[in-house]
């Protein structure tokens, strides 16, 4: 995963090279957003199929031909090209990678395989651009060592995978895999309605803050450390991780909610860091903004689950997951698209006023109708 945020703390340096605009940075970004969505429709239930081994196989594959890309990288389309390898390797590793951890855990280590799957999975999209951000500031190669690195990554992953025994036990050919179309039984609109809204506006802040803070922090703060930049990318996610784990002891019922209030909380201290160039709240944003979304995406992804029926439960929270990933998509075009005519500061406010009033909305629906604490 950590793959998948390495170019952040980059994209500056492809500027100066390729001389490209604020608006392609937030399309290079969004391609990967489209991987993970396509295959999240396509092939989302393969791994029940063929196997857990296969399918994280495939996705390293993926992410060594992603990180291949960027080593070659003449163009933009070679950067296209990559993140759009990241998303499809991102998209196999998301549901087949949680399982197989909840699968090779002990009896009784339930609980440890929840904690250690979460911790890999928005630790290693926080750990992306921290790495990226040292060795491009401190090393040399900026632009090429990254990569190479995460060559190495992949084939070590590789080598241990190889080494794991397999959980499916009754396989089938992967011609028995079909796409899966987003399913919404009617039980689950009530609680799917808040979840899904908190959830697009969680992934939306992330999208945002990995794709234009560091060339906000470049063109209003005069920052240009890239390691810098990249340590403030992962505080949001290291954020994430941490109200994640902190769902289990506020409970379901509350966690949603309050991730909500996190949210709105840390689109607020972006705006303020916006409006009056403090680094300060730049950073205040990212812990309570990255702890809200984890509250918030932990919070909907286990209430939506609880609320589903077992045999639609897979369908409903690849839906969630859809919609999670359109909010990196989308809203980050369109901040890119305002960049152009009124300015990134401006366009940033614009995009923190629109999801301030979608996830107050989802908090106003929640007080008012909370989720069931069955869980």
């Amino acid at each position: 995963m950590a793959g998948t945020t390495l170019p952040t703390p980059l994209y500056p340096l492809y500027q100066e090279k390729f001389g490209f605009s604020e608006l392609t940075v937030t399309i290079v970004y969004a391609v990967y957003a489209f991987g993970v969505i396509g295959v999240l429709l396509l092939v989302g239930n393969a791994s029940d199929a063929v196997g857990r081994r296969a399918v994280l196989m495939w996705g390293l594959g993926c992410a060594a031909a992603s990180a291949v890309c960027f080593l070659c990288a003449t163009g933009l389309g070679w950067l296209y090209a990559g993140r759009l390898l990241s998303g499809l390797s991102a998209g196999l590793f998301t549901g087949a990678a949680t399982a197989y951890v909840m699968e090779l855990a002990p009896h009784g280590g339930a609980s440890r395989a929840t904690f250690v799957a979460t911790a890999a999975n928005m630790g290693g999209l926080g750990c992306g651009p921290l790495l990226a951000g040292v060795l491009a500031q401190y090393a040399a190669w900026p632009l090429y060592l990254p990569f190479a690195v995460h060559l190495a990554l992949v084939a070590l992953s590789a080598a241990v995978l190889l080494r794991l025994p397999e959980t499916v036990r009754e396989r089938l050919p992967l011609s028995t895999v079909r796409p899966q179309r987003p399913a919404l039984p009617a039980g689950v609109r009530a609680v799917f309605g808040p979840a899904a809204i908190a959830s697009f506006v969680g992934f939306a802040l992330f999208g945002v803050f990995t794709s234009v803070s560091p060339a906000f922090l470049a063109e209003s703060l005069d920052v240009t450390n890239h390691a810098v930049s990249g340590l403030v990318v992962a505080l949001a996610f290291f954020a994430s991780t941490a109200g994640q784990l902190v769902v289990g002891r506020v409970g379901v019922s509350r966690s949603l909610p309050l991730g909500c209030a996190g949210l709105l909380a840390g689109l607020a201290l972006l705006a303020g860091a916006l409006h009056w160039d403090l680094m300060s709240l730049l950073v205040l944003s990212a812990l309570v903004g990255g702890g809200g979304q984890g509250l918030a995406f932990r919070g909907a992804l286990a209430s939506v689950a609880e609320a589903s029926p077992a045999e639609r439960r897979a369908a409903v929270i690849s839906t969630l997951f859809v919609v999670a990933y359109a909010g990196i998509s989308v809203p980050v075009i369109g901040v890119g698209v305002l960049t152009q005519s009124i300015g990134l500061e401006d366009a940033g406010l614009v995009f923190i006023a629109c999801m301030a009033v979608l996830v107050s909305g989802a908090a106003a629906y929640l007080l008012r109708r909370p989720v069931p604490a069955r869980i």
